[in-house]
């Protein structure tokens, strides 16, 4: 019996015990803010799915909405400067 085996080599070695680059590190932290801003607007999501939403949580999520808004929009402008102005 024949075996299939491929011919390139794999393209991203697996490596358990790798741990995360100093750049990725550092991108996860800029974008950190954007996680929490989409983690508040899931939550207010969250607590109005087996009932009608009332008043304050209307609020709530429309203030979530906002800051998610925000915090794209900083993200958006903080990588536009590190780019030299081209988005």
């Amino acid at each position: 019996m024949d075996h299939i085996v491929t011919v390139q080599d794999a393209v991203t070695a697996f490596a358990p015990d790798r741990e995360p680059t100093d750049a990725e590190l550092d991108a996860i932290e800029r974008e950190m803010p954007l996680i929490r801003a989409e983690m508040e607007l899931l939550d207010a999501q969250i607590i109005t799915i087996d009932r009608t939403p009332s008043e304050l949580d209307e609020r709530r999520i429309r203030r979530a909405r906002r800051r998610l808004l925000a915090a794209h929009r900083d993200q958006v402008n903080g990588s536009a400067g590190e780019t030299g102005g081209v988005a």
